[in-house]
């Protein structure tokens, strides 16, 4: 039975997320680190600043740009940033964060995603954000949540394939980079991550790919 209809009377508040790697077969996750990883990520980003289209920040004119945004990312209290490292490349071509994190209540936001065209639509790209789910669902989080501007249509379509369910639109919810933001809210509850976790685990099982890394079934058809 889901939580929200039981008693929450014994409900006791969870603790942030760890600033510690987190490992899968093809990624892993390690937190942002401007030394570590500023260069490795301006080469990935470099020339194709569509990237930071739907993003808070960028584009940067240069590495020296991107490398202070990062140090103050990696200074920030209120999220929690990771750089996104997949085998095949071997350096950091992305990164995401935890953010709105409510320990008290149990909620936390997955967001401010990168991934540099190297990183799209790849293995590691997926394996990253369940590891990022594993993490916050392993502490006893109830709630996980992924928001996006209404406009950003890949967005709400990786939203959806990850098994999120979509909430609705908060009209005119911000202003970005001189523009209207109305906002799509997805959310993943603490109940449903059980069978979405063996939907992610059975398709990021090496027997799901064919020796040329192509997807013999598609992670949609495996969620319930």
């Amino acid at each position: 039975m889901p939580q929200s209809k039981l008693s929450l009377l014994d409900w006791k508040p969870v603790s942030l997320p760890l600033r510690e790697p987190m490992y899968g077969r093809t990624v892993h996750l390690e937190p942002l680190d401007a030394e570590r990883h500023a260069a490795s990520l301006w080469k990935a980003v470099e020339g194709h600043d569509e990237v930071w289209q739907w993003l808070f920040d960028g584009p940067y004119a240069s590495q020296a740009d991107l490398t202070r945004d990062i140090t103050d990312k990696q200074a920030a209290t209120d999220r929690i940033f990771f750089a996104i490292i997949s085998a095949e490349i071997g350096a950091a071509a992305g990164y995401a964060s935890f953010m709105r994190m409510d320990p008290a209540h149990g909620v936390i936001e997955v967001g401010n995603i990168m991934l540099s065209p190297a990183l799209q639509r790849t293995t590691a790209a997926t394996e990253a954000m369940y590891l990022m789910a594993r993490h916050v669902f392993d502490l006893g989080y109830r709630r996980y949540e992924w928001k996006c501007n209404a406009e950003n249509l890949p967005s709400r379509r990786a939203a959806a394939r990850l098994g999120f369910t979509y909430e609705g639109i908060f009209r005119q919810h911000m202003v970005i980079k001189g523009r209207n933001r109305d906002t799509a809210w997805f959310s993943m509850l603490d109940h449903e991550w059980p069978a979405r976790k063996a939907a992610f685990e059975a398709w990021l099982d090496p027997a799901n790919f064919t020796p040329e890394g192509a997807q013999r079934s598609t992670l949609t058809r495996s969620l319930p």
